[in-house]
């Protein structure tokens, strides 16, 4: 058999692992193992390199991709796109790389990709990719921990400098959707406020906590907020931007903001990151060598699972209003607005 490996969408640490665990387990079954280059660009323009022990050795460390990746949407027709079909191109080339099957790694658009091209009778085996942990069908993705911990860490060192100045600090994470980087990293940071875009606030009474905290003797606040919370008629303002704005002017305290960025999504991957890669490469490997198509590798209760692509494609994985750390959060004194 031959198979194709293929990353899209952001990159993300454990990518090179996951490609590391799907290429060199089905080496160990006998299959020829190629790497589409540039996400589905490469599936396009017929572009890929032959993967073999020597390409697939030194890389389980290394972030990003080694594959290199786009936010091609083969499906997403495009006004004055010279290419016309790019579906049909795919399966064309799928053909002329002799391609049993094609892995693909990426998050919610790529799975959805991945499960039309499997609509069509491609051969596809998907694996969840994104540090925002919102794939649906899976209970974590890898990326999720290592932005986690560079973003803790990032709030753990706004800690001493919000404190040297007795300022309110805001903090911006990753997360258009999905809060989970900044409900875990605000509740492993610390945080005295955590605004999701998943739950309503209300910055009066924010800043009525703020307010408290500095009455009760606390000098300084740690607020982290997910760049998709909703920001009222000032939608052109970052969230962050927004939340220290209102902040400052409600409570006359000084406010500064941060925002990390692409630095969560850089770098090398954390220990969890690179065994639940390795884990999910390993996986697809066996699903290609048993021949269980249109599926995507999802761990639940941390037990490998496969999962039907169609099943994933379009949906969202969004931090549940009740979910257990809020409930522990709350417990101990942090708002969430």
């Amino acid at each position: 058999m031959k198979i194709g490996i293929l990353s899209a969408g952001g990159d993300c640490p454990g990518i090179n692992a996951t490609i590391r665990g799907v290429g060199k387990a089905a080496l160990t079954y006998g299959m020829e193992v190629i790497g589409v280059l540039d996400g589905y660009s490469g599936l396009i323009f017929n572009d890929y390199i032959t993967l073999d022990e020597r390409h697939l050795s030194g890389i389980l460390t290394l972030g990003g991709t080694i594959l290199g990746t786009s936010r091609e949407k083969p499906f997403k027709k495009k006004e004055g796109d010279p290419i016309a079909n790019k579906p049909q191109m795919i399966r064309q080339n799928c053909e002329k790389m002799g391609i049993d099957c094609l892995v693909c790694i990426g998050g919610n658009g790529t799975q959805k990709t991945a499960s039309q091209l499997s609509e069509m009778g491609i051969n596809v085996v998907g694996i969840p990719k994104t540090i925002d942990n919102d794939v649906w069908g899976t209970d974590i993705t890898f990326g999720f921990d290592t932005a986690v911990n560079i973003a803790t860490e990032a709030i753990d060192r706004l800690h001493s400098t919000a404190n040297s100045h007795k300022r309110v600090m805001v903090i911006e994470l990753m997360g258009h959707h999905a809060g989970w980087i900044t409900l875990y990293a605000g509740v492993a940071g610390g945080g005295d406020v955590i605004l999701i875009p998943e739950q309503d606030y209300d910055l009066d009474k924010v800043n009525e906590v703020l307010l408290d905290r500095m009455h009760r003797g606390k000098p300084y606040s740690i607020v982290v907020v997910a760049e998709g919370i909703k920001t009222g008629k000032k939608e052109d303002i970052p969230a962050g931007a927004y939340i220290a704005e209102q902040i400052e002017n409600g409570t006359k305290i000084e406010t500064r903001v941060t925002v990390p960025g692409y630095t969560l999504r850089g770098g090398s991957p954390s220990p969890f990151d690179r065994i639940l890669a390795t884990r999910m490469g390993t996986y697809a490997a066996s699903l290609i060598h048993k021949r269980d198509y249109g599926k995507m590798v999802a761990i639940h209760n941390n037990d490998m699972k496969a999962i039907p692509l169609k099943d994933v494609g379009g949906k969202t994985r969004l931090v549940p209003h009740d979910h257990f750390l809020i409930k522990k959060a709350k417990r101990i004194g942090t708002s969430f607005g």
